[in-house]
């Protein structure tokens, strides 16, 4: 133990910054400044790359141990590997009030939203992932909501009587296509040239069959949401419970489930000329009640969990961008849910705007909010898996 603890000192001195006079001696030229907290996860690392306690817990340390130091890019790209499940906090011998200070979850936490932050598109619009909290959504979702219903009670529908559920009557299809349409495709647009730029700078190999196939299915199962021992995450304390992953899958395929509506009902409409409203058993409305329900529980339970959590597990700072995302999700399934069920009253026009501005609210902060931690995670899995199948140079550590 004592030979580990001056391996770790010593990881710890040379990971600190140096002072003016070291650097003014230094024959290394540095190629990227890193910011505070790009160093404090470099800190860390250097640390946990000389215990290795933590090396079975998830995807981040394996990759750690491929690397003798972390510079900027590689920082990045651990960061958005971490799945944030407090495993290693609570297993760390190294952690506060220990001197060396090791928060693994925290310090990545903080890096990832320099991640978004620093790959956005337009490059300008990244200071909105700072500003994009609760207070933000609920407001951008209420302006749209109240902009509709004016827009409809211009046209003399908000308050008529029942239209048999076709929303056509409302807003004509082509409409909201094309308003719908610019919305999501400028997100999709924006989180790709993002996501783009941060595997050019992360990436090294060729994504095989393979390693696809593994970070796919470490995508859909939410593999590291196990704490590395299939027992879950610690949330509130030492206990473990696989609460998250479970409310984590709930809102995954939920929201799949809700798009899988959405293509149906485009193909029922454009390839089979069958246009909406459909009836309640038809394939669009089935998929889109069970998304909906999906959308209820899982959002609901991750904002129970994160209103409960160990303020150590990650940064606080950004939970109102994390509750601002859960609290669309959860709009968009009671309003949805709501306006099916009075789809045939006159409370349809009112419930329908709602909804529309909802969503339209979700689509419009998706590149800038806490959307994009699934799509550099996704990223960063892939990264591993293509790693892992490469010539190990290091033999440092198993996968």
């Amino acid at each position: 133990m004592q030979k580990l603890e001056a391996l770790v000192r010593e990881a710890h001195e040379s990971a600190a910054p140096a002072t003016p006079a070291a650097r003014g001696h230094s024959r290394v030229i540095p190629i990227a400044r890193l910011s505070d907290n790009e160093s404090e996860v470099a800190r860390q690392m250097q640390i946990c790359n000389a215990c290795r306690y933590c090396e079975g817990f998830c995807a981040v340390f394996p990759a750690m141990t491929r690397r003798l130091e972390f510079g900027k890019a590689d920082v990045h790209y651990l960061a958005n590997l971490c799945h944030n499940c407090g495993a290693c906090y609570h297993s760390c011998q190294y952690a506060p009030p220990h001197e060396f200070a090791v928060n693994v979850p925290k310090a990545m936490a903080k890096l990832r939203l320099e991640t978004y932050s620093e790959y956005a598109w337009p490059s300008a619009a990244g200071a909105l992932y700072k500003r994009n909290g609760l207070t933000v959504a609920l407001a951008l979702a209420a302006s749209l909501a109240v902009f509709l219903m004016l827009s409809i009670a211009a046209n003399g529908t908000l308050s008529g009587g029942p239209l048999g559920g076709n929303f056509y009557a409302i807003f004509p299809h082509n409409q909201l296509a094309a308003m719908f349409g610019a919305v999501f495709g400028f997100a999709m647009l924006a989180l790709g040239i993002g996501v783009v730029r941060f595997w050019r700078d992360v990436s090294a190999g060729t994504a095989t069959a393979p390693a696809l196939a593994e970070a796919a299915k470490n995508v859909l199962t939410l593999t590291y949401l196990d704490g590395g021992h299939g027992e879950g995450c610690n949330e509130s304390d030492d206990a473990f419970t696989l609460a998250r992953r479970r409310f984590h899958h709930f809102t995954f395929y939920g929201f799949m489930l809700c798009f899988a509506a959405t293509s149906v009902a485009t193909l029922y409409h454009y390839v089979l000329g069958l246009e909406a409203p459909y009836p309640l058993f038809s394939l669009p409305v089935l998929l889109g009640t069970a998304g909906g329900i999906g959308l209820l529980i899982g959002p609901a339970g991750l904002l129970w969990l994160n209103l409960r959590r160990d303020p150590q597990h990650g940064d606080v700072a950004q939970r109102p961008m994390d509750r601002g995302f859960i609290a669309l999700l959860l709009l968009i399934s009671i309003s949805g849910l709501a306006l099916l069920a009075w789809r045939d009253t006159s409370a349809m026009a009112v419930l329908l705007a709602l909804h529309l501005g909802v969503v339209m609210a979700l689509f419009a902060t998706l590149p800038y909010g806490k959307f994009a931690h699934g799509i550099y995670r996704s990223a960063s899995l892939l990264k591993a898996a293509i790693e892992k199948r490469q010539a190990k140079g290091l033999n440092l550590g198993s996968d």
